[in-house]
């Protein structure tokens, strides 16, 4: 190997190795506006678990209503205040278009732009630059919701409106942003494997920055009695994470946006850093005793390789 070939290698596994800054954030979650207010219902153990609201999740007929939505299991949740409203002429988005978006996408691009703000960048200088947007996100609620009212209800926004590929595209699309851009499905890991991804096209210099979301929103009732006839949700609205009281999750709602970049670049740029990724992984649980049974050796292992990655040692982490 070449003295020439050899630098080049040192700097791949340099970049590869490199550490990514958190320099923005946003979030609209239950209870809680802005990252300020989410700090404050984690610090003071407030729970945002609340009986359902009366205009969510109802069922499309009167005789599904009456014998699916009596489950305990449905009777709780976290649920945003509005998911209906939506500045559609601040993105330059026709009326018409924006009441046939998936409210999803209105939401990802209130919190990338958010994000922006709280990093402290305009947004009008990102135009045409590398700046890749990844969305993690599981559900198609609205879409279902849509098409329960037949063909009458689709208008020639509805391709776009309702395709979930395109929640990261029109973040992309309204900014100018030429970066890659792709919505990530990996059911509950989702935008924890955006996060991933994200920090990996920075470190192979594909991106020079880079806005991860994470959206889901709870709006169609017979995704509410799937989970409940699947056994996962808690019948007294708790989730006990990590606890011997656990008995089922709470199907919770709303979004978070993270701005990424390489701790060298932001450091350079002057940001505030906020967090830092050292390293992660990613694998998959293979052949199990049943679909949904987690694996333990798997589990261990990406545990692991994130260790080795970001040269830390298992008790370093919190």
């Amino acid at each position: 190997m070449t003295n020439q070939h050899q630098s080049e290698s040192i700097g791949t596994r340099r970049a590869r190795s490199e550490d990514i800054a958190v320099v923005g954030l946003s979030c609209r979650l239950p209870g809680a506006e802005n990252p300020e207010a989410f700090w404050d219902l984690l610090s003071t153990g407030t729970s945002a678990i609340t009986p359902v609201p009366a205009d969510r999740l109802k069922p499309a007929t009167a005789d599904e209503a009456a014998s699916e939505g009596t489950g305990p299991g449905l009777r709780h949740g976290g649920f945003l205040e509005r998911v209906d409203t939506f500045d559609a002429r601040f993105f330059g988005i026709a009326p018409r278009e924006a009441r046939v978006m998936d409210p999803q996408q209105r939401l990802v691009l209130e919190l990338a732009w958010e994000a922006l703000e709280n990093a402290g960048i305009v947004p009008a200088t990102l135009r045409g630059s590398r700046t890749a947007v990844f969305v993690g996100t599981l559900r198609d609620d609205y879409a279902a919701l849509l098409y329960q009212h037949g063909a009458r209800a689709v208008t020639q926004h509805t391709m776009t409106g309702v395709n979930r590929g395109v929640i990261a595209n029109r973040v992309s699309y309204h900014l100018g942003l030429r970066g890659p851009s792709l919505t990530v499905d990996s059911a509950q890991s989702s935008s924890l494997v955006a996060v991933h991804l994200a920090c990996e096209s920075l470190r192979a210099d594909e991106s020079d920055a880079a806005i991860v979301a994470g959206v889901n929103l709870n709006i169609l009732a017979e995704a509410a009695v799937a989970g409940e006839r699947f056994g996962g949700l808690s019948p007294d609205g708790t989730t006990y994470t990590f606890d011997a009281r656990a008995n089922g999750f709470v199907r919770g709602e709303g979004g978070g946006a993270v701005v990424l970049k390489p701790l060298s670049r932001a450091l350079a740029d002057g940001d505030d850093v906020l967090g830092v990724i050292h390293a992660s992984a990613v694998n998959n649980d293979g052949s199990t005793p049943g679909l949904t049974v987690p694996g333990q050796e798997t589990q261990e292992r990406v545990l692991r390789e994130a260790y080795e990655r970001g040269g830390l040692a298992p008790d370093a982490v919190q």
